[in-house]
């Protein structure tokens, strides 16, 4: 074991496969020489030279059809798009192209590609530089769409990521980059990308989150516990596919749901959630679900804490939830 942050976890996720796998490459702005604006592939292409780790024009398009064009040429590449609101150009090419590769050839061919993408607020990054997209890939079939919350699942998430034989969006919450160690293997170790995790176990309200919001999940339970209220906190890990399971059963013990995320609420993850929960859990329910979200308006430069669904927003939510 060592001690490693997100940022070093990735970074030596990144390392192993590329030692393990030759098929494996690396390509976006800056992530070779400069190692990324969050220094995430720092020295990697000094290592595996600049046919592995392409520094690519400033071009998101020209990134994810290139990355395309590798994948189905047989090799497993790794595109970082250096900010989730810079994604938006390469939409075409992951909507329409790399998540229909196996529908439209029966099988025949896939598109085994991981998209590293540095997502959300924290960092008074602004409007053009926090935002969360994650629902609109989450939409889209044939995308697998991960968000870690810590070190040791973000190096676990990763491998399994670059193993699949389907593209997978990778949103890195770029708030917890550094913000806290913990143990990682350096042996290799996956995590499977189709199941929650209860962090928290809980017996009257069940909060579910997800990235940098579980810190903020976990800290609103610390909290209420002073009033008497037991808050079970699921990290979702993998946003889709989704394990409603692992919710619906959280749910039949507590009957109570918050779930909380900083992307916009309206047509947000929470709403699908709040779904499952109610066609497969219904009859437990004992409150209405709720959902402590961003707001439906762009992301603020100068209020960003008022934005963000932080612990002071979840606290009275789990409250009203709990006494309802």
């Amino acid at each position: 074991m060592t001690q490693m942050t997100m940022v070093t976890a990735i970074n030596d996720a990144l390392r192993s496969e590329m030692r393990a796998d030759e098929r494996v490459v690396l390509l976006g702005e800056d992530v070779g020489k400069e190692g990324g604006v969050f220094r995430v592939t720092a020295g990697l292409q000094q290592e595996f030279g600049e046919d592995r780790v392409v520094d690519t024009p400033l071009s998101e398009t020209g990134i994810m059809g290139a990355a395309v064009g590798m994948a189905l040429g047989g090799l497993r590449p790794v595109p970082e798009i250096q900010f989730a609101d810079f994604i938006y150009p390469a939409l075409d090419q992951l909507v329409n192209e790399a998540s229909k590769y196996r529908y439209r050839s029966g099988g025949e061919y896939t598109c085994p590609m991981t998209v590293r993408v540095p997502v959300g607020g924290g960092i008074r990054g602004g409007h053009y530089h926090s935002q969360s997209p994650e629902s609109m890939f989450i939409h889209t079939a044939g995308l697998k769409v991960v968000c870690p919350s810590n070190p040791y699942d973000a190096k676990g998430l990763l491998l399994s990521s670059i193993r699949d034989p389907d593209p997978v969006l990778f949103f890195e919450p770029k708030r917890v980059y550094r913000a806290l160690k913990m143990d990682v293997p350096e042996e290799d170790y996956t995590v499977d990308l189709s199941s929650a995790k209860v962090v928290r176990e809980g017996e009257h309200v069940t909060c579910v989150a997800y990235g940098a919001m579980l810190f903020e999940a976990v800290a609103a339970a610390e909290e209420v516990k002073q009033q008497g209220i037991d808050v079970e906190v699921i990290d979702l890990r993998t946003l889709w596919p989704l394990d409603a399971d692992t919710v619906v059963e959280s749910v039949k013990k507590t009957g109570r749901l918050c779930v909380v995320h900083e992307a916009a609420r309206a047509c947000g993850l929470g709403g699908e959630m709040v779904a499952e929960v109610c066609e497969k859990a219904f009859l437990h329910l004992e409150a209405p679900p709720r959902r402590i979200t961003g707001w439906d308006t762009p992301f603020p430069y100068t209020l960003e804490n008022e934005y963000l669904p932080l612990a002071h927003r979840i606290t009275p939510a789990l409250l009203e939830t709990a006494r309802y």
